[in-house]
């Protein structure tokens, strides 16, 4: 049921406690002075403790003790016992953190009844905190791609570790989630995953968000870095941080404890912090928006989150994981994809990335019929297009060129677009043009068109080394 902690400098009272904890299912642990209570509490932090505020003969008494656990392990409830002369200063426990107080001598059943609300409103806050910081982000990862398969080998030499970790890329590649499968995969899998979205926190409250406040009508409120101890923080677009907050995060990053808003003491925390960005930090320190030494402090492991573009392969598979995942959660219907569909999703343009391919297969899903596989007549015709040219990476102006310049523009882009869709391979794109690969080897030639490495995948571009 718990491991609770029991610390009285009057033996037989903590043994009296620990005798009907134990009844009642619990595990109990027993500490006579601080330094006993310390020693426990640093081996392995318990569920709940019961203190004593006065302890005879010990190097601090249960404020200290009560202060040193909310600094340390502010997850931790403590239920104060109090002799009848005590009553004061067992309510100003109570502002300063504890969950409530009993009085000596106690009636057991009030005894119970406290502990039993006190492990239900821990379970209940632990519980609320993860939904306040947990949103439906997946830490599942799809794609076969060659630079896929570059992210995730990096990815998977990262989460053992405790290095701090930057993740760019553009927005909506999916860089939440390569951090949360870090999280998923990581020693810390167990423990508290929170995210700080640092555009959407106003500035005049973002350092009461993370770091909390304490005032004398509501005691101390826990900031998103108390609520991460143990486990990840995520800076999300950690460049849109205000100036001044960014000085007092380089400082919890070194000294890995920080004060709440409000507040005098101390708080210590435990945590991993991976952050990510898709602009340029190196112009922003320039430009006098980032600070430089908050950068190194970051940017230890920094990994590159590829575009939709340069993992066009991986669209299929990301685009049959939305539809199931939308059915499980939504109940949208379950439809496949027909050769067609697939073939304009391969080929049209992403500028939001992941999150688009995804809003897009929700609303076929949501306006298209129940049965049947998805239709290429289904997709919109202008996706990520600021154009009518179809949504597909082909120019517009043809109609304007003559006949000789437009067929070359043709063929040059859409081979391009091909070679890109089936991530560089040639013998995949000439099967599909209907082309022999030495044909379609002179053509790419003749076309100027050459393949190169970029972010992990074979992308087609013009050699513009070769153009007239």
């Amino acid at each position: 049921m718990g491991d609770i902690l029991v610390i009285d400098d009057e033996r037989d009272i903590r043994e009296l406690i620990s005798d009907i904890l134990v009844d009642e299912g619990y595990t109990t642990r027993l500490a006579g002075d601080s330094d006993a209570c310390m020693r426990e509490i640093n081996n392995d932090p318990p569920d709940l403790m019961i203190l004593d505020i006065w302890l005879k003969d010990s190097r601090m008494d249960g404020i200290d003790i009560l202060k040193a656990t909310r600094r340390d392990n502010p997850d931790i409830p403590v239920v104060i016992i109090s002799g009848h002369g005590n009553i004061e200063i067992a309510v100003a426990a109570v502002k300063q953190g504890a969950y409530d107080f009993i009085e000596k001598p106690f009636n057991i059943d009030q005894l119970m009844v406290v502990i039993s609300r006190a492990m239900e409103a821990s379970r209940l806050r632990r519980e609320n905190a993860n939904l306040k910081v947990t949103d439906a982000t997946s830490s599942v990862m799809f794609g076969s791609s060659s630079s896929f398969k570059t992210l995730k080998s990096q990815l998977d030499k990262v989460t053992r570790t405790n290095g701090r970790i930057m993740l760019t890329g553009p927005a909506g590649s999916g860089k939440e989630v390569a951090a949360r499968y870090i999280h998923a995969n990581s020693d810390r899998a167990a423990d508290p995953f929170v995210t700080v979205n640092s555009a959407s926190i106003e500035p005049e409250r973002m350092e009461e968000v993370l770091f909390g406040r304490e005032t004398l009508e509501r005691g101390h409120e826990p900031g998103l870095l108390e609520q991460a101890h143990g486990g990840i923080l995520f800076f999300d677009e950690i460049a849109d941080m205000p100036l001044g907050t960014q000085s007092k995060i380089l400082r919890v990053l070194v000294d890995q404890q920080f004060q709440r808003v409000g507040g005098a003491d101390k708080v210590r925390v435990d945590l991993r912090v991976i952050s990510s960005t898709n602009k340029d930090l190196q112009q922003e320190i320039e430009e006098g928006r980032f600070r430089e030494e908050l950068y190194h402090r970051l940017n230890v492991v920094p990994i590159s989150v590829p575009s939709l573009e340069t993992r066009r392969e991986d669209i299929p598979e990301l685009a049959l994981h939305f539809i199931a995942d939308f059915n499980k959660s939504q109940g949208l219907p379950l439809r496949a994809l027909s050769d067609e569909s697939v073939a304009l999703l391969q080929t049209m343009r992403w500028p939001g990335n992941v999150r688009q391919l995804k809003n897009v297969i929700e609303r076929i899903l949501i306006l298209g019929p129940e049965n049947g596989a998805v239709e290429a007549a289904e997709l919109p015709s202008n996706e990520g297009s600021s154009s009518d040219d179809g949504g597909i990476g082909l120019s517009s102006n043809l109609a304007t060129l003559p006949l000789r310049e437009a067929r070359e523009l043709f063929e040059r882009e859409y081979l391009m677009t091909q070679i890109n869709r089936f991530g560089g391979n040639i013998s995949r794109t000439a099967n599909f043009v209907g082309m022999e690969r030495s044909a379609l080897h002179r053509k790419l030639k003749s076309l100027n068109v050459v393949t190169s490495s970029k972010s992990g995948a074979r992308v087609a571009e013009i050699d513009e080394g070769d153009e007239i």
